[in-house]
């Protein structure tokens, strides 16, 4: 019998239970390649898919939202400097009676369930290739109106700037990524875009390609009451380096509890991410 949609996603944490199970552990390159995948701005070719799971949205607090998050990261160099090209390209499920997600500020119609691609956004951070003790990158960042469907995307063309720095001592790699949107055309019935993005990151890594990791997503949306403006959550949990026949692979799983959300945001969540890495 086939598995409804959420199910199938939820299911995704007995996946990654699997592979970490069944794969033999790296050797020394193990700690260099967990440095890279966690560093936003590293000179690596790199494909991720993020997907995270909301529960609790809705005026009832008792919707399901999805959202698997294809994320490709291309690097290119350019003299003394890399050029890091991410895009994020989200494909969201949202049920019956839940609103719109917190880094999408939307006005849905109706009460039924949606399901498609959302808005495509594209940044573009310019960094040192001869780093020092802080990595940092900073460049455009643009929002695309790709929904398949209303519900599902701004209906609004946004731009704005995107800035990573970070350190990594030792064992740890910590910093934090920031964007600010603004929209400047498209639909003028939406809701204009005025949206801040802030991935605080920090882990821990050990022996035989594990590590402790910690990366909330906390929006604030300037265009609604203060009440109603931030989602903030709290929480983290464990990856692992390893690798499926010659393929490095990055896997993790998190969970957050929102301290802070608008009206009919989730109230928790889980995140599970499957990275293939392909270092030069």
């Amino acid at each position: 019998m086939r598995l409804p949609l959420c199910s199938r996603f939820t299911a995704l944490p007995i996946l990654f239970a699997c592979l970490t199970a069944s794969s033999s552990s790296f050797a020394q390159e193990s700690g260099d390649l967990a440095k890279a995948a966690q560093n936003p701005v590293a000179a690596m070719i790199s494909l991720p898919f993020q997907n995270n799971t909301l529960f609790g949205v809705g005026p009832n607090d008792d919707g399901v939202a999805n959202v698997l998050n294809v994320q490709p990261v291309i690097p290119v160099t350019v003299g003394g400097w890399n050029l890091i090209n991410r895009t994020i390209a989200p494909i969201t499920h949202l049920s019956d009676l839940s609103s719109g997600l917190p880094e999408l500020p939307a006005d849905p119609q109706g009460n039924g369930s949606s399901f498609g691609l959302g808005d495509i956004n594209h940044s573009v951070y310019v960094s040192p290739a001869a780093s020092g003790p802080v990595i940092w990158g900073v460049g455009p960042s643009v929002t695309f109106p790709t929904a398949t469907e209303r519900s599902l995307g701004s209906g609004k063309w946004s731009a704005g700037p995107a800035v990573v720095a970070l350190v990594t001592p030792g064992n740890w790699v910590a910093g934090s990524l920031v964007r600010q949107l603004w929209s400047f055309a498209g639909d003028g019935d939406r809701k204009d875009v005025n949206q801040l993005l802030i991935q605080p990151f920090i882990n821990y890594n050990m022996d035989d390609g594990w590590y402790l990791v910690s990366s909330p997503v906390i929006t604030a949306d300037w265009n609604s009451r203060d009440g109603n403006r931030w989602t903030v959550p709290l929480g983290g949990g464990a990856g692992r380096i390893f690798k499926v026949g010659a393929q490095p692979v990055n896997a993790q799983m998190q969970a957050f509890y929102n301290v802070a959300r608008p009206d009919f945001g989730a109230d928790w969540s889980i995140r599970f991410q499957l990275q293939f890495l392909f270092p030069k």
